[in-house]
């Protein structure tokens, strides 16, 4: 609006000036919002337009940011205390914080300051039980557990839009999102500690327990003490590991754990980068969202697939190379609005194969780093993306404002650095998790290059039992070993 009178105004008409920009004010009569897909939102609640738009791009890095600060945090703490305790946590900071947004969301710094503290745990809430998941199973079943913790994310994704689309509102949208995560508290007897990272740690009573728990399940009728949980780990000793500065004191471990931190770096900025663009295309913008994540539960089918016989290498390799290849075509249609539908179908192509390398790097980075620090590992790759990933919105704003090619184009260059990069990465498929530091050091060691892997594993704790076998005096031992990590 402009300050100026009517006769001003005809004055300026007549001598054909523009109208200075020194006499605009804000809109004092209020805002009328297009309420076809949505009945309130934060930004029209809260009227985040005109000169306050890049609230709503500021707000997406905050949520960025505190996944940044709260992995870095919660990841090395699920290290140090345990994955149970962080997980539990985790689902307490993260109602919290949404609970704030609701309140705060009138006073912006609060609002941000809420947004950041509701996403401190938000990836420890999916990393904790995935973790504790892979140290008790069978190595063959790693892959098919990875694609079920996936299909749980997608599943959210899926399920997100059309309860938005449902309820039309954020506040209740917010409220109906946030409540399933008490559940976790329901059933807390169910949520047991890894048994692994227990016994890394020297707590063998602790480790017992937790055994007899999985034996009990599985039916097993054998009686599982601290006693025999020491023997079997008698030759293992209790490391000293200093957080992330522990995967840089090797080159093997260094190389390893910087090229994962590229590889998720581009993973994490791409697949932000497509869901913020989805909301930017024409059409239902819930079916949009929804469509398009939709697309993630056969990709990770189709990753399960390919990890497990050609290896988790050149399945991360091939669909990033892939997706680079993906984003070509769509830089000479995506201007032209007649091919809207190939360009919808192009970026959801490009999906497909980020959503096969989400499940490859995560079940690789699973199997590289050592039981000691494998929340760690998790958690350096996390807040060296996330940071790059704060990013991700304004890449989606320049497209918007400046030229619809840039995300594709930024998208394109990156997947190929991400399959350059996963190239040099040690096969995992076949491999024993690595327990210590000195495993870690040593993963990788004497690879070929090229061939296709075995994807026969080796139970990892074989070798120990036989030994404790043949020096136990009873046959407890051989029971526990048929109990123990039974998937």
């Amino acid at each position: 609006m402009y300050n100026i009178s009517a006769s001003q105004l005809l004055e300026w008409d007549s001598k054909q000036q523009n109208l200075s920009t020194e006499h605009e004010i804000s809109c004092v009569n209020g805002y009328e919002y297009d309420k076809t897909w949505y009945e309130e939102t934060v930004v029209s609640k809260e009227n985040w337009i005109c000169d306050r738009t890049l609230y709503v791009t500021n707000a997406l890095s905050f949520n960025r940011f505190g996944e940044v600060v709260g992995t870095f945090i919660f990841g090395q703490m699920g290290d140090r205390l345990g994955r149970r305790p962080v997980f539990f946590a985790g689902i307490a900071i993260t109602i919290l914080g949404r609970i704030a947004c609701l309140l705060t969301s009138g006073i912006y710094w609060l609002f941000a300051l809420s947004s950041t503290f509701g996403m401190l745990t938000a990836l420890t809430l999916f990393q904790s039980p995935m973790v504790i998941a892979m140290e008790i199973c069978k190595g063959e079943r790693r892959a098919h557990i990875a694609m079920l913790q996936c299909w749980g994310w997608t599943m959210g994704m899926i399920l997100m839009p059309i309860i938005f689309w449902f309820v039309r509102d954020w506040t209740p949208f917010l409220i109906v999102t946030t409540l399933p995560l008490l559940v976790g508290y329901l059933f807390p007897k169910y949520m047991i500690e890894s048994p692994r990272w227990l016994a890394n740690k020297g707590m063998y009573k602790r480790c017992a327990q937790q055994l007899q728990k999985i034996a009990d399940v599985n039916g097993a009728k054998v009686e599982i003490t601290e006693k025999l949980v020491k023997e079997m780990f008698k030759e293992h000793e209790v490391e000293t590991v200093f957080g992330m500065a522990s995967l840089f004191t090797n080159w093997r471990l260094a190389k390893n754990t910087s090229l994962m931190v590229i590889s998720w770096v581009v993973l994490i900025m791409v697949y932000y980068t497509l869901v913020l663009n989805a909301s930017k295309m024409d059409g239902n913008p819930f079916l949009n969202f929804a469509w398009q994540s939709a697309i993630e539960l056969p990709a990770y089918y189709v990753g399960q697939i390919l990890g497990d016989r050609l290896g988790r290498r050149f399945t991360q390799t091939f669909s990033f190379f892939l997706g680079a290849l993906t984003c070509i075509p769509i830089l000479f249609i995506v201007k032209n609005p007649e091919h809207a539908f190939w360009t919808s179908v192009l970026a959801v192509i490009v999906k497909f194969n980020i959503s096969i390398t989400f499940f490859a790097i995560n079940l690789q980075a699973m199997e590289i780093f050592p039981t000691c620090l494998r929340q760690t590992g998790f958690a350096i790759m996390t807040v060296v993306a996330n940071t790059m990933g704060l990013l991700g919105p304004y890449i989606v704003y320049l497209g918007t404002n400046f030229d619809v090619r840039y995300p594709y184009l930024i998208m394109g260059l990156m997947c190929l650095a991400g399959s350059i990069s996963a190239m040099f990465l040690p096969e995992t498929l076949g491999q024993r998790l690595p327990e210590t530091m000195a495993e870690a050091k040593e993963f990788g060691r004497g690879q070929p290059f090229w061939g296709i892997p075995k994807a026969h594993v080796e139970d990892d704790d074989s070798e120990m039992s036989e030994k404790v076998t043949e020096k136990a005096e009873n046959g407890e031992i051989e029971k526990l070993n048929q109990a123990k990590f039974a998937p």
